[in-house]
């Protein structure tokens, strides 16, 4: 049975995350996303159909991709970076924003329901942003590391984004088949886990 708190949060986190690249393309002057109804935070818009579906299938869905044409940035290497960022950052502020009432409800004995809808809110915003930013295409950490590639290798970036799906899967293959089927656990989720758990840590303690 799929948990409700579960889907509510991914639409959630994958609408502010969808939303945040569009701002930021359109802010840095490229309304492509504008003209494509991007720039709002309408789940409806963000959701793709078939990731849509699977969320409800095996609680696992995805957004629609952002359109961006990044010949309208003054900077296209900084500003793609830019938009790339801000996808991550945006569930990382929505994870502080969301540490203050979690945090006040559990101290004062607050509804159990609404608790455990703030932690996956939470917990989701966390797991998404720290996903994303794996350098690994069609990821936005692959964007973003674009703006520290040295113009010789330049070329070769390009080409490792254009081939980057291959290696997506392939590094998921490996690690889900590999790692997991023959050592018992995923490097993966271990790094996701770590930086995860260093991350809360700092930010309920600082809310």
């Amino acid at each position: 049975m799929i948990d409700l708190n579960f889907i509510i949060a991914l639409v959630v986190a994958i609408t502010v995350h969808e939303f945040a690249h569009a701002w930021m393309a359109n802010y840095l002057g490229d309304p492509t996303a504008k003209y494509h109804g991007r720039v709002t935070l309408n789940p409806l818009k963000h959701l793709d159909v078939f990731g849509t579906i699977m969320l409800f299938v095996v609680g696992l869905g995805w957004g629609k991709p952002v359109p961006v044409n990044p010949n309208n940035f003054k900077s296209v290497r900084r500003d793609s970076a830019l938009v790339s960022f801000a996808g991550p950052a945006s569930n990382i502020l929505t994870a502080i924003v969301i540490a203050l009432p979690y945090k006040y409800l559990v101290e004062t004995g607050g509804s159990v329901v609404v608790i455990s809808l703030l932690q996956s809110v939470f917990d989701l915003n966390l797991l998404l942003a720290i996903f994303n930013l794996l350098p690994l295409p069609p990821l936005d950490g692959s964007k973003i590391i674009g703006v520290f590639i040295p113009r010789r290798f330049e070329r070769a970036y390009f080409q490792f984004l254009r081939d980057g799906i291959k290696w997506f899967i392939a590094v998921i293959l490996i690690d889900s088949f590999v790692f997991g089927r023959m050592f018992g656990f995923s490097v993966l989720w271990l790094v996701i886990g770590t930086i995860y758990q260093i991350l809360a840590s700092i930010i309920l303690l600082g809310t």
